[in-house]
């Protein structure tokens, strides 16, 4: 057990749990479970908010790192410690691939399956909608299992958990075959060529991304990631849309090195080598940075997008880069891309949190008329009555939450305010 302050990885956010278990098996946890009176399960810290915070303790998992690979069924089952980096390495030597992965290769599976951190492409539902099975602690020390299977509407409440269930323990993931990708990025393409190509432009390959900085109604950079067909030799274009082929690698920050992004220029590789924005051997960033991400829905985007550009000279000056994407519908009932495909607008900001505070409402309030639905794990403004709105199947998940943990020991200062409205 470690004591003492500790920081999330950007260092925005230092939390109160004063100490820090760190079991090695899962009879550890059911014991760590059993003593606490309030706990809250530490991923690797991406999180920009109090999420993972716990008036008590916390508890990491990273010791529980196991991968046991189910070729007959097309799974994956892993420990709740393992990220994407270690995971997808080891299923593209099998043969295997997990359909989406997060733009950074450091997270744990389990804590963006938790908080729907989704990876992108327009047919491709979030990380978390790969996940068949779980297995955690609940609040009394017990150990369950929920699967697609075999408890349905259940199941389907508890992968986008929110760290409010218990603590998990193990995934099961499905999988698909092993393919080789490769990247292409552009330059400068005009964003008024969303309003009537928007679907053509995100499905021009697996997976596309449009980087911006809200000025000159262009995308500075897109990025985009496609499986590699070995009958197709018409090589690349040079232009997308009127964007220019990209001369040397880039990194979607101005100014910032290439050096620890994905391999560019349309070489193929590995697809867990295309696929996230970062190499894993790398620090993506110095972390010193804040995000934000709003959901949309994808048939407005266009409308919002242009809302938000009204914006562009209070936003610029707090941003390092904004992303746009495209992220499918799924049936999970706290993702924010329940029922909904949707567009997701992101923005990476420099890390004055006085300042990103203060703009924030505008920019939800400029967005409150799409329906936006913030990412549970950045950092976000908006007001209780809307943002419960956004969720269907609210009292449902209350309802979940309380079968697993009555007396709310997962329970936090964030999940009482965004949940339970403080109570």
């Amino acid at each position: 057990m470690n004591s003492g302050k500790r920081k999330n990885w950007a260092g925005n956010y230092e939390y109160g749990a004063q100490r820090l278990h760190l079991p090695h098996s899962v009879e550890d946890v059911r014991q760590i479970v059993k003593n606490c009176r309030n706990l809250k399960a530490l991923g690797t810290c991406h999180s920009f908010n109090a999420i993972a915070d716990s008036a008590g303790d916390q508890i990491s998992l990273q010791h529980l790192g196991r991968m046991d690979l189910n070729s007959a069924a097309k799974t994956v089952t892993v420990g709740a410690g393992v990220t994407c980096g270690q995971l997808a390495p080891y299923l593209y030597r099998h043969g295997y691939a997990l359909h989406n992965l997060a733009s950074l290769p450091h997270i744990s599976l389990a804590g963006a399956a938790a908080t729907a951190t989704h990876g992108s492409g327009s047919a491709s539902g979030n990380l978390a909608t790969a996940v068949s099975a779980i297995e955690f602690v609940a609040a009394n020390g017990e150990l369950a299992v929920l699967s697609r299977e075999r408890d349905g509407e259940r199941f389907r409440g508890a992968v986008v958990h929110l760290g409010g269930l218990g603590v998990m323990t193990k995934l099961t993931l499905d999988l698909q075959p092993a393919q080789e990708m490769r990247q292409v990025v552009y330059e400068n393409l005009s964003l008024s060529q969303l309003e009537n190509h928007f679907d053509e432009i995100f499905s021009a390959g697996y997976s596309v991304s449009l980087f911006t900085d809200w000025q000159h109604h262009r995308a500075t950079q897109a990025w985009i990631k496609s499986c590699v067909d070995p009958s197709d030799d018409s090589g690349i274009a040079p232009e997308f849309f009127g964007a220019k082929l990209a001369a040397a690698n880039l990194h979607p920050i101005p100014g910032s090195s290439p050096e620890n992004c994905t391999e560019q220029m349309g070489f193929p590789g590995p697809w867990h080598e295309r696929l996230p924005h970062f190499r894993m051997n790398f620090t993506p960033s110095s972390g010193e940075e804040l995000q934000t991400e709003y959901f949309v829905p994808r048939e407005r985007a266009w409308e919002a997008i242009l809302a938000l550009e009204m914006l562009r000279d209070r936003i610029t000056p707090h941003l390092l880069v904004s992303e746009l994407r495209t992220v499918a519908a799924d049936e999970l009932w706290m993702s924010p891309s329940y029922r909904r495909a949707s567009a997701t607008i992101h923005f990476t900001w420099k890390q004055n949190w006085p300042a990103v505070k203060a703009l924030l409402p505008a920019i939800e309030d400029c967005l409150a008329r799409f329906d936006a639905r913030p990412h549970w794990a950045k950092l976000f403004t908006m007001a209780l009555a809307r943002l419960q709105s956004q969720y269907e199947r609210l009292d449902a998940f209350r309802e979940l939450l309380a079968e697993y943990d009555p007396e709310g020991k997962f329970r936090n200062r964030y999940l009482s305010a965004n949940l339970y409205g403080g109570k």
